[in-house]
């Protein structure tokens, strides 16, 4: 499935229906109601506000459908739902474009504002469903007649994995899942679906596979003696929110976080829910992450050369560290810092630091306190690689200390690291793993309470703990 031209479709349909939404309203509301000051359309093509129009318009609201999330999986639109988002997205869109643009227009009576917002209202809504319908339509079309679907790998190879595979496969409106193979969990195979689907390997391929077959859905059918086994690849896999989780019914007790029963003919199937946050509130949280770096980078600036400049001078060395870190999604990136410890600070390895490190610069200390030393990551957050708040990102080296005895630190790799944290603001740093471990379970109380609500509060509490000196 070629999800780039998919998407495009979309995008070129929304921007056709805004374009002819503003140009039958702009015309109408010209000639209609204000019929004194334009006697045909030649007159109306001649106001440099349709053209304002006609340009800017379009991008406002493929902006708009972008932060709500409507290009996210043009594959899994459902109509329903599509026509749910198309009403409140234009509603919402035609309130902003009527207040921004139109309100102070005088057109005469209060019944003229009324009739020009519910015309563009209509227009909008109806030529932007209409289009999306009929596309979502034919993938629908598609989908159902098997001509295009979703790789997804089955885990499990006993009686279960069978009769899953049986019943998703002789729906009466199939549903998509095109099975690229299975994998075993047990080392036991059940010979009737090895002559189905190929046997792929075992539970420890399965990152490997998702990669090279761009698996699109994961779908366990295991017997309900592995459970364990079953919640540890769960907890693995969760990390990725390029891939759908479903197991079947039976199973849901060994799944934490929010789950969504999806009943797909004769077999319902959970869908996991990997996404902490709706999609507009990503989007946001994203805006936000731009304009407050944007913001902290042009306000701080005087403390940024005045720290550069105190860091060069008080101790040999460059004036920033940069310093390998584990992201989103698991991927590496450099985070800068200003240098607050001595040069080759780690030369006999990798170290956490403490309150009474001599390692650390005396400047350095004071950096840390009121955490100067922090200011050069808006750089990252600018770039994508962090995010203003997330849990703190660590090394590879602690990683794997922190995962041989708590696996769960892996979910904290579906989304990305922030300059500050809710582990941050109510434990500290860390000075070794246990405290680590410790900070933690605080993390992991923020990712399943992940909103713009909580970050704006992780934000306001890092403040207050800058003002008050009590970093370290």
């Amino acid at each position: 499935m070629n999800k780039k031209a998919q998407t495009i479709k979309y995008i070129l349909w929304d921007v056709f229906a805004a374009l002819m939404a503003w140009a039958v309203f702009f015309i109408y509301r010209k000639l209609s109601i204000e019929h004194n000051r334009f006697d045909d359309v030649n007159q109306v093509f001649q106001d440099s506000n349709f053209w304002w129009g006609i340009v800017l318009i379009p991008i406002a609201w493929l902006c708009f459908y972008t932060m709500q999330g409507t290009y996210k999986d043009v594959f899994r639109k459902a109509r329903l739902k599509e026509l749910q988002m198309t009403f409140w997205a234009s509603l919402i869109g035609v309130i902003i474009i009527f207040f921004a643009l139109l309100l102070d227009d005088n057109i005469g009576s209060y019944r003229n504002y009324y009739v020009t917002f519910l015309m563009l209202f209509a227009l909008h809504f109806a030529l932007t469903y209409v289009g999306r319908l009929c596309i979502t339509s034919r993938t629908a079309h598609l989908i159902h007649t098997r001509k295009i679907g979703y790789p997804t790998l089955l885990v499990g190879s006993g009686e279960k994995a069978y009769k899953t595979y049986l019943d998703l496969d002789s729906q009466a409106v199939y549903s998509g899942n095109l099975f690229v193979g299975f994998i075993t969990i047990n080392g036991r195979t059940d010979e009737r679906l090895a002559e189905i689907m190929p046997h792929l390997g075992n539970t420890g391929d399965i990152n490997g596979l998702i990669e090279k077959y761009h698996i699109e859905e994961v779908i366990f059918a295991i017997e309900d003696y592995d459970y364990n086994k079953i919640n540890e690849i769960i907890r693995l896999l969760d990390c990725r929110d390029d891939v759908i989780l479903k197991i079947t019914p039976n199973l849901r007790d060994i799944v934490y976080g929010s789950v969504k029963l999806n009943s797909i003919f004769h077999s319902p199937l959970i869908t996991i829910n990997t996404r902490p946050m709706e999609e507009w509130q990503y989007s946001v949280k994203r805006l936000m992450d731009i304009v407050l770096s944007l913001l902290a980078m042009i306000i701080l600036s005087p403390v940024f050369l005045v720290t550069a400049i105190i860091v060069k001078c008080t101790s040999p060395g460059p004036i920033f560290y940069a310093q390998e870190r584990i992201g989103y999604r698991g991927k590496p990136f450099k985070m800068h810092k200003f240098r607050s410890m001595y040069v080759d600070a780690e030369a006999a390895g990798p170290a956490l630091s403490s309150d009474d490190d001599p390692r650390v610069t005396p400047f350095g200390r004071i950096m840390r306190k009121f955490r100067l030393d922090e200011i050069p990551q808006f750089y990252n957050v600018l770039k994508g690689t962090m995010s203003l708040v997330g849990p703190r990102p660590e090394r590879q080296y602690f990683i794997d200390k922190i995962v041989e005895r708590a696996p769960e630190y892996l979910l904290l790799q579906k989304v990305k690291p922030g300059i500050t944290s809710w582990g941050q603001v109510k434990y500290g740093y860390a000075e070794n793993v246990d405290e680590m471990i410790e900070r933690l379970r605080y993390d992991l109380l923020y990712l399943e309470n992940m909103s713009i609500a909580t970050d704006i509060k992780i934000l306001l509490y890092t403040v207050l703990i800058i003002f008050q000196g009590r970093g370290k």
